[in-house]
């Protein structure tokens, strides 16, 4: 691959601790569709993985637990080019989009605040006027 799988800043996953297979990609194709072997499936080992940071290591385990494999190895599959390069580059790009996601620090705790007193009343004058505007518009009953 020329392009390093970058996760996040300076922290790149090593050629090495990628393991690719290729197999024929399903679907409509022509003549060449059932010789070249076009889908691409890209597995990681992160549980062994030492290119990530400890702290982003058990932060990805937890995140993305549901998709590894044995509770280790993050597979990822593509099949939606013939080419067999660009499945490769578009395997190598989600593998870089979910290690990203799964090892961003937790968002900051949302602090619970209350609406100001002006908001407040803004928000019943409106209501009243509303209500008001609402009540002219049917007619008198019984008169």
């Amino acid at each position: 691959m020329p392009e390093p799988i970058r996760v996040r800043g300076s922290v790149i996953v090593p050629d090495a601790e990628l393991v690719w297979r290729f197999s024929r990609s399903s679907g409509p194709g022509g003549q060449h569709v059932n010789t070249s072997d076009t889908q691409v499936e890209l597995r990681y080992d992160l549980a062994a993985s030492d290119a990530l940071p400890e702290v982003w290591k058990q932060r990805a385990l937890e995140r993305l637990a549901g998709r590894l494999v044995d509770g280790r190895v993050l597979v990822v599959r593509a099949s939606e080019h013939r080419s067999q390069w660009r499945n490769r580059e578009v395997a190598a790009a989600r593998l870089a989009s979910l290690l990203g996601e799964a090892t961003a620090p937790p968002p900051k705790a949302r602090r619970a605040t209350k609406p100001s007193r002006g908001m407040v009343e803004r928000r019943l004058t409106n209501k009243k006027h509303r209500a008001e505007l609402k009540r002219g518009r049917t007619a008198p009953r019984g008169e």
